[in-house]
C-alpha cells in the first residue's frame, strides 16, 4: 500500500460503528532502504502509541471512555498510518462491548493483523487501557538528559544533513543523554507540521553536541512519518559517530488524539515508560 492511498489529507466520513477494515498498513521496508536497510535492521525497539479518544458503549448504552497505551515492535513488518488508526477507534464509539477488556482484546486483535499483515510469522502488539478511575495517576514528565537547546548556534540547514554530525574519535569514549525540544519534520503525505521531542542515549566517541543540535534541526522541512525520521536520526548517528551503545527515543505532539512514540536502540533495554511531556 502507498501513502498517498489512504485517507491522509482526504475528506472522510466519521464511521461510528466498529469497522477494522479502517486501519490502513503501510509496509516499513521502502523507507528502510532509502537509508540502506534493504536487508534487516541493526536496532530493537518500538513504536508507543498513546490514545486519547476511545469511548464505547456498554450494554446498557452509556458511553464509556479511557486512555489506550499501544506498543508496536519495530520488527513488525507495517505501521498503521495514524489517521486511519483515529477513523478506527473512532468506529468504536456507538458500539457496545460488554466489558473494558473486550475493547483491549479487540484492539489488539486488529493492530496485531494489520501490523504483521503480509509476514510469514505473525506476533502481537501490547494494548493497556487507562480507565477513569486511573487518570489521576496518569503523569507529565520531560525527557532526561543535558538539553542541547541551551546552545546559541547559528541553524542555515533545514533538510537532513548527516555530515553536521561528528565524534572525537582519538578521545576518551563517554556516555551521555542528550536532549532537544527543536525537533519538527513534516507529514509525509498532507506537508502538515510535525513537532517532537528527542532523547538520545549513547556510550562512545563524544559527539559535538553543537553539530548534533545543528543536524536535528536539519529536519525542520523534510517530509517523513514519525517512525522513519526516528529511524533516520539513528542510522545517521550510528554511521557518522560510530557509537558503542545508541538509544534514539522521540515523542511528538498528539494529532487526531494520537500521539506516536518511536524507540531504537543498539542493544537489548527496556521500552521507555510512556509517559507523556507537557506539550503533548
Amino acid at each position: 500500500m502507498q501513502p498517498e492511498l489512504s485517507a491522509l489529507g482526504q475528506p472522510t466520513a466519521f464511521v461510528d460503528r466498529y469497522d477494522a477494515s479502517l486501519l490502513f498498513p503501510l509496509p516499513r521496508a521502502p523507507k528502510r532502504a532509502e537509508i540502506g536497510l534493504a536487508s534487516g535492521v541493526p536496532f530493537l525497539g518500538a513504536d508507543l502509541w498513546t490514545a486519547f479518544e476511545l469511548s464505547w458503549l456498554n450494554r446498557r448504552g452509556k458511553p464509556q471512555v479511557a486512555i489506550a497505551h499501544i506498543t508496536v515492535p519495530c520488527e513488525t513488518p507495517n505501521l498503521v498510518e495514524s489517521k486511519s488508526f483515529k477513523l478506527y477507534l473512532g468506529s468504536f464509539s456507538n458500539t457496545v462491548f460488554a466489558t473494558a477488556d473486550e475493547v483491549r482484546d479487540r484492539i489488539r486483535a486488529d493492530i496485531s493483523e494489520a501490523a504483521w499483515r503480509g509476514a510469514a510469522v505473525s506476533g502481537s502488539v501490547g494494548v493497556r487501557l487507562v480507565l477513569p478511575e486511573a487518570f489521576g495517576e496518569e503523569s507529565v514528565r520531560e525527557l532526561d538528559g543535558l538539553s542541547l537547546d541551551r546552545l546559541d548556534i547559528e541553524c542555515t540547514r533545514y533538510t537532513p544533513a548527516p555530515d553536521l554530525l561528528r565524534a572525537a574519535r582519538d578521545e576518551q569514549p563517554v556516555e551521555e543523554v542528550l536532549t532537544s525540544n527543536l525537533l519538527k519534520s513534516n507529514c509525509l503525505v498532507t506537508g502538515q507540521p510535525d513537532w517532537g521531542s528527542v532523547q538520545i542515549r549513547y556510550s562512545g566517541p563524544q559527539i559535538d553536541q553543537e553539530g548534533l543540535l545543528q543536524y536535528l534541526v536539519s529536519f525542520r522541512n523534510h517530509q517523513e512519518f514519525h517512525e522513519q525520521c526516528v529511524e533516520r536520526i539513528y542510522m545517521d548517528i550510528w554511521r557518522q559517530c560510530r557509537p558503542t551503545r545508541l538509544a534514539v527515543f522521540a515523542r511528538y505532539t498528539r494529532r487526531g488524539g494520537l500521539d506516536i512514540n518511536p524507540f531504537r536502540a543498539s542493544h537489548p533495554v527496556a521500552l521507555p515508560s510512556n509517559v507523556r511531556m507537557a506539550r503533548q
